[in-house]
Parts: C-alpha cells; sequence; structure tokens
C-alpha cells in the first residue's frame, strides 16, 4: 500500500465508522459477526476474525473462502497478512537490541556497508519509516509483470526492490516504505549471520507454536486450508508473488495465530518493556468509538486480495483480527482515486469498533 493511500484509507474508514454510528451495546446480535455479514452483503467475498474479551475468544467465519467451489469461510484459513509482517519484523530486530547485538541508532551503513547513499540512515529510522528511502513497490510499473502479463510467479528479489529504490532516489520527505522493511531483514541477517526465515522461526515462531504461519520467498500459492483473495472484479489473486515483499509482507498466517503474536509482544513475552513502548512495526490509531474514540494498537495488512487488521486495546483486555478477501492492487497504485476495497464503508473498521470500544454505561 502507498503511503498516500493508508492516509485516505484509515480517514475513510474513521468517517464511515462515525456515520455508521456502530454500537456494541444496541446490538441484538454478537456486533462483530453482524459487522462481518454486513462486510460480504456490501460486496466482500468472506470475512474471518478473532475476537478476545479477557480471556474469552470468539471466532467467526462468514461468506465464501473459493468462488469457484463456493467453499465457506473459516477462521482456521490461511491469509497473506501483508504488511503485518513488519511487526514481526521489527520484533526479531528489537530482540537483537535487547541483546546488545546491535543499537537502534546504529547507521544502516555499519551493517550494510554501501547499500544507501546516505550513510546517516539508522536502523531506527527503517522501523519507523523516517529514512526517506524510496518504495518502487508503490507504482503500476514496479507490478505490471503480475497484473498486466498475469505471471503471478514472477520474482522480483528484495535485493533488486533495494536497487531500484536507491537509483530513484530519496523521498524529500519522511514517507511510509516497504524498503524500509526490506533492510531492517537484511541487517537482521548480517547480524546473525543467519538468514531471517531461521531467525524468524527460532524467535517467535516456534516458542509461541504458530505452527500455520510462515514467511514464503518465492513460492506464489498458498497451501493447506486457506482464503482465496480477490480483487474488485472479482478475479482470484491467490496466487502471487511474496519475492518482493519479504520481510515487509509476506508472511501467511491464521487470525489465531496473529492473535497469539500480538498478545506475545503487547504483553511483553517477546521484548523489554521499554523496547514494547517504542512501538516499532506498529500503527497506533486512536479508534472511533461512541461518545468519542479509544487508543488501540496493532498493526494493519493491504495486498493482492487480502485486506487485514489486528489490533488491541490499550488495557489489552479487547483483541481482534480480522480479515476480508477482497483487495484491488491496481486500484491501489494506479493513482486514480479508486478505493481498492468495496463499499464506501466496508473495511474492516466498524468490525474493530465493536470489538475493541468500551461499552456505554
Amino acid at each position: 500500500m502507498t503511503n498516500r493511500s493508508r492516509k485516505l484509507l484509515v480517514g475513510a474508514l474513521v468517517a464511515g465508522v462515525l456515520a455508521a454510528g456502530v454500537s456494541p451495546v444496541t446490538a441484538a446480535a454478537d456486533p462483530v459477526h453482524l459487522e462481518l455479514r454486513a462486510n460480504v452483503t456490501n460486496g466482500f467475498p468472506g470475512a474471518l476474525a478473532y475476537v478476545r474479551e479477557g480471556e474469552r475468544e470468539r471466532r467467526f467465519g462468514v461468506g465464501v473462502a473459493n468462488l469457484a467451489t463456493g467453499e465457506r469461510a473459516r477462521p482456521h484459513q490461511r491469509f497473506r497478512t501483508a504488511s503485518i509482517t513488519k511487526s514481526f519484523t521489527a520484533t526479531v530486530l528489537l530482540q537483537l537490541v535487547a541483546e546488545g547485538e546491535l543499537g537502534l541508532d546504529d547507521p544502516v551503513e555499519r551493517w550494510l556497508p554501501g547499500v544507501l547513499p546516505d550513510r546517516g540512515v539508522t536502523v531506527r529510522q527503517l522501523l519507523d519509516h523516517t529514512s526517506r528511502v524510496y518504495d518502487p513497490a508503490s507504482t503500476p510499473e514496479f507490478f505490471a509483470p503480475y497484473l498486466e502479463h498475469q505471471d503471478w510467479g514472477h520474482v522480483i528479489t528484495p535485493a533488486e526492490v533495494i536497487r531500484r529504490a536507491v537509483a530513484h532516489g530519496p523521498y524529500p520527505e519522511p514517507a511510509y516504505s516497504n524498503t524500509n522493511y526490506l533492510l531492517a531483514g537484511l541487517v537482521v541477517e548480517r547480524v546473525t549471520g543467519h538468514d531471517f526465515g531461521t531467525e524468524l522461526r527460532n524467535r517467535i515462531l516456534a516458542p509461541l507454536r504458530l505452527h500455520h504461519t510462515e514467511l514464503p520467498l518465492t513460492d506464489p500459492r498458498l497451501h493447506g486450508p486457506h482464503l482465496h483473495g480477490y480483487n474488485l472484479a472479482r478475479e482470484d489473486h491467490t496466487t502471487f508473488s511474496p519475492s518482493y515483499d519479504w520481510t515487509a509482507g509476506a508472511i501467511v498466517s491464521t487470525v489465531d495465530d496473529v492473535a497469539k503474536f500480538q498478545r506475545a509482544l503487547l504483553g511483553g513475552e517477546l521484548l523489554p518493556p521499554e523496547l514494547t513502548a517504542l512501538g516499532l512495526g506498529l500503527e497506533p490509531f486512536a479508534l472511533p468509538c461512541e461518545g468519542g474514540t479509544q487508543r488501540v494498537q496493532g498493526s494493519q495488512g493491504s495486498g493482492p486480495g487480502y485486506f487485514s487488521f489486528a489490533y488491541t486495546s490499550e488495557d489489552r483486555s479487547r483483541q481482534i483480527v480480522v480479515v476480508l478477501n477482497s483487495y484491488d492492487l491496481g486500484a491501489d497504485v494506479g493513482g486514480q482515486g479508486k478505493q481498492p476495497y468495496p463499499g464506501p464503508r466496508e473495511g474492516p473498521l466498524p468490525a474493530l469498533s465493536a470489538a475493541l470500544c468500551q461499552p456505554a454505561t
């Protein structure tokens, strides 16, 4: 997702939920389930969610996972998390910081000599998107092999993405850039001497028993039970090379695994409190609620075919992971102002409000 489209998206979703007047206390049935049903009624093929209130957990699957077969959407199905991956990447890197292997204010040049022309860019600036490093994966030209030529297995390596970013030159101002997190992945590999997938597995996936989560490198297919992803024309974009996304957006997971990871991260199981408090790899925002707003912490992901949010209330008592299986990458990067998901207010935010807002008293 481009920086501009991320800002427009959050603004549109907030306006939509405020107009809708989502209120969990007035819903006759489970409010999150009602919102997911509304998503499907208004254009999404299917929706999945994990919801937690205290220790009480609920899981929902609404609509269809596969338009061709009519297979139902079920909560255990896997999906592409897109930029939710960045929370995993930041956590691995911050664990190395906690271990004294590197510092957040280390120049990237120290670990990746000669890769960036601006030798003053720091590790922290990669994680908080203030490096000004360009993101070539924000243009229609970048995705032409996929969207125009339908070469779904086409490989664009992280090294090639970084090369194109450097050749373009920096943004004039700090901006959200996937390239930052590709560089962060390379820093992890240089510091540890291991490939990033091994570090991810040993530090997060195995300890938390996230058995349905993986980081594919070039395989364009999803394996095992999975939610299919579609564009606005309902063309199947499930098969799509993850090669260019790597540590910025290639993780495949389930709503349960993402929820377990985020609960461990925000609960202090993965990082020291002072590093968790930095919020690196996360995207806090003020969630619209009845009578005001509530600050929530988490991350969102959008990419070919999938649109997902994973957020937790500030007191960590409420949590939701929701994924909808329609997102039009061509509309996102096309720059023509076309909304990349169905409907004027049919994104995930109403379900987030239903799950995370404190009931009115």
